[in-house]
């Protein structure tokens, strides 16, 4: 060891810097929680060439101006590494909000996704719901509150969990969009058994990688965002777009109509209950929009995409969006959940 120390000019008494580092390479990713929404946002997005929305869109990283380090050794990252997109995962933002007219909160979410890199190569999973519970002061809330509870223990338990886990194969599992739809029948049963004065609406979304199972009763919606458009996805149950539809209204007349919150389909309502379901592949870099008709009923859809495209990360383009319902007059509880599906 001495004669190798001669040899390369080194001494066993040379600063610490100078030895070869066998610290792991810290993590680049940075969480930062906002508890007013509950936000849980994982992984900021990454550098995109073809998305100029995007942080360091067509630009170089930052330069990292940490000493050079010595041959052989492992340098610091710079925080602002940019991520390698196969290490890109699904990231997601909710806000909800009263709104500046109700005294209480009866819309529901719920989202969650698992992320996993290993030799079992599982797809990213996750799980969002948006329901608006409709009522008295209180059955309302009680009633989003159990749908969104009864879908997401229906769904974890019989389609997430054992596609986490990698048990049975895709044969042995029911259709994720008729696992789905079983959810809901489940919820409505028990909404009428222990609310019967309340109702509810449900948009919920099941996503296996890029593929976006839906289910969807009543008026919240869900918006696809690609580069080129912003498309709604669900139809609403509603009896202005009933109208729309055969002709007898204008979309213009709906926005005022007295009956624009009359609803033909919700939750609650009945023991049959009919449920749409689709399917849909999502683009990469696109982004997929949850809401409440507290907000797609204030904000203008060119505005909310607008939003959306000027704020990349999802937990902030929610909380501008409830923003600017809340500005409009806030007349109804306001919720978003958005997802951003990686490049």
């Amino acid at each position: 060891m001495d004669m190798f120390r001669r040899l390369f000019g080194m001494s066993g008494d040379e600063p610490e810097e100078q030895k070869m580092s066998t610290q792991p390479v810290p993590e680049t990713d940075v969480d930062t929680p906002v508890p007013e929404s509950k936000a849980a946002v994982a992984n900021t997005p990454v550098s995109n060439d073809e998305d100029p929305t995007l942080p360091y869109a067509n630009t170089e990283p930052p330069m990292d101006d940490s000493p050079p380090a010595v041959d052989g050794a492992t340098r610091k990252l710079p925080l602002e590494t940019v991520i390698a997109s196969r290490n890109a995962h699904l990231q997601y933002g909710q806000s909800t909000d009263v709104g500046m007219v109700r005294t209480n909160n009866q819309d529901a979410m719920l989202a969650l996704s698992f992320s996993n890199r290993s030799v079992d190569e599982r797809p990213d999973v996750g799980l969002f719901i948006v329901a608006d519970g409709m009522g008295g002061h209180h059955d309302g809330e009680k009633a989003s509150a159990i749908v969104t509870r009864t879908v997401a223990h229906n769904v974890i338990q019989n389609i997430l969990l054992p596609i986490m886990s990698g048990q049975g194969n895709d044969g042995d599992r029911p259709p994720l969009t008729e696992a789905l739809i079983d959810a809901i029948q489940s919820a409505n049963s028990s909404v009428i058994a222990d609310v019967p004065d309340g109702g509810t609406t449900i948009t919920a979304v099941a996503v296996v990688g890029d593929l976006a199972y839906f289910a969807h009763v009543g008026d919240s919606r869900a918006y696809l965002i690609t580069r080129d458009s912003m498309e709604q996805v669900t139809r609403d149950h509603s009896l202005v777009q009933r109208l729309i539809e055969l002709d007898q209204l204008t979309p213009e007349e709906a926005i005022d109509h007295p009956q624009q919150n009359v609803l033909y389909r919700a939750i609650g309502q009945s023991d049959s209950l009919e449920v749409d379901a689709l399917m849909r592949r999502l683009p990469p870099n696109s982004y997929l929009l949850l809401c409440s008709d507290g907000l797609w009923g204030l904000v203008e859809e060119e505005i909310i995409e607008r939003t959306i495209r000027e704020n990349p990360i999802p937990q902030e383009a929610c909380d501008r969006l409830v923003a600017l319902a809340n500005t409009k007059g806030g007349k109804d509880n306001i919720t978003a959940v958005m997802l951003h599906i990686p490049s």
